[in-house]
């Protein structure tokens, strides 16, 4: 049988206890239990504070007597859930991860605002913070979440087919980008056909980078819809030539995320945008033909724009339930994740680092190929477009009149024209 007699009470105090002594009872030194901390996120965020030695939290636990329980789900299936948790009259869960795309107005409510919080009991060096990402986790003025996990997008390229062609460097502006993904498309030396750019259809990321390329955007943090129609129109004529060319594979209309992945590998295209921790994969040994030769840099701009490239950027954030009970441990924690030291250990165990001084971090640097052109891309990085209640049917129609610009069934004008006739009315008031 187990002996589930709690340590430091004695075998006499038990028994007295379990026959009803009052007086026996009193005499017990009270229990110190630590502090419980119910956390709702992704299991990536765990993993990433590592366990036993590695525990980056473990003298921070020590100090403060708190125990961390954490309760995971995939992404969707968690903020379903912190959305209902923050909606009941009181929750178990004091600190909540949210997607930043995620948070409308009436959701962004359901969180307590951290500006005071941070006021009173600062985060190390905040501004040090991405300020995309802070961007992105502020809604109707109040910062709901602290950035914690990042993923943005880069330029990969295949060094080993820029050889081939006798390109001697990467592309440093959109026109070059344009003009290299067509001479790469070609047949390479082994007899493989290469497509110059693979881009998935489906997702807003690669007309957006376009037009922020010639200075323009899809929809602005404060839901202005096309603030330059002239640049989105030269995005869609950019993208239309290239397929035009070849340089965008025949089955554009079906491509998929994937299938970048897996083209990028094989050597059957030269570029594509995706997020730069796809870097290890792009260069796995048992998976790429070309380890070691797929690089990436900053997507780039075109010469004709001479404001900064904000790349396309995705990030989750640190929240507090305003139903919490106890938010001063929920904002100790989340001050202690968002630290110089753990956001270095959470990096060096495979997160995305949301402070752009971790990527000078000569340990982190040396360990990561990439960390250069990533830290230049996140200091101005912003996400694709803020949330609102009918972002996910303006981003479809988006894509739509995107795809017939970019298969030629519609002008790049006419394409623009249809957005705004068709989106301006899903747009918060």
């Amino acid at each position: 049988m187990t002996d589930t007699t709690p340590r430091g009470l004695t075998r006499r105090r038990f028994v007295a206890s379990t026959l009803g002594s009052a007086a026996a009872l009193s005499a017990v030194p009270a229990w110190a239990q630590a502090k419980t901390l119910n956390i709702l996120s992704h299991a990536v965020h765990e993993r990433v504070l590592g366990k036993d030695d590695g525990d980056l939290l473990r003298d921070w636990k020590a100090a403060n007597g708190v125990e961390l329980v954490f309760t995971t789900f995939d992404s969707n299936p968690l903020q379903d859930r912190l959305f209902r948790e923050a909606s009941l009259p009181v929750t178990d869960f004091a600190v909540g991860y949210i997607i930043d795309n995620r948070p409308t107005s009436a959701i962004a409510a359901l969180f307590e605002p951290l500006g005071p919080l941070n006021a009173v009991a600062p985060i190390e060096d905040f501004a040090d913070i991405a300020p995309g990402l802070i961007q992105g986790l502020t809604v109707d003025g109040n910062l709901i979440g602290i950035p914690v996990r990042h993923a943005t997008g880069g330029l990969f390229y295949n060094e080993a087919l820029l050889e081939e062609a006798g390109i001697a460097a990467p592309p440093t502006t959109l026109e070059e980008l344009i003009e290299q993904a067509k001479k790469l498309t070609f047949t390479a030396k082994d007899g493989t056909p290469v497509t110059g750019m693979i881009m998935a259809s489906d997702l807003a990321v690669f007309p957006v980078s376009f037009a922020r390329a010639f200075g323009g955007d899809y929809i602005t943090k404060d839901f202005k819809l096309l603030p330059k129609p002239e640049a989105m129109v030269k995005a869609l004529a950019a993208l239309n030539d290239m397929f035009t060319a070849g340089a965008l594979p025949r089955s554009y209309a079906t491509t998929k995320n994937d299938d970048q992945v897996t083209w990028m590998q094989q050597g059957r295209a030269a570029f594509t945008m995706i997020t730069f921790a796809r870097y290890a994969q792009f260069n796995n040994p048992e998976q790429s033909r070309f380890p070691g030769r797929i690089k990436a840099v900053q997507f780039p701009k075109s010469a004709t724009y001479d404001g900064p490239m904000a790349a396309v950027t995705e990030a989750w954030g640190m929240v507090i339930p305003r139903n919490a009970a106890d938010k001063d441990l929920a904002w100790a924690y989340i001050r202690e994740v968002a630290s110089r030291r753990v956001t270095l250990g959470m990096a060096r165990n495979g997160n995305g680092p949301v402070r752009v001084s971790t990527y000078a971090e000569p340990a982190f640097a040396a360990a990561s190929p990439v960390a250069g052109e990533e830290a230049k891309a996140l200091a101005t990085a912003r996400g694709a477009f803020p949330p609102f209640p009918e972002a996910a049917r303006a981003q479809q129609l988006f894509l739509e009149d995107v795809q017939l610009a970019v298969l030629g069934h519609k002008s790049p004008e006419a394409a623009v024209e249809s957005m705004v006739s068709r989106i301006t009315p899903l747009r918060p008031a």
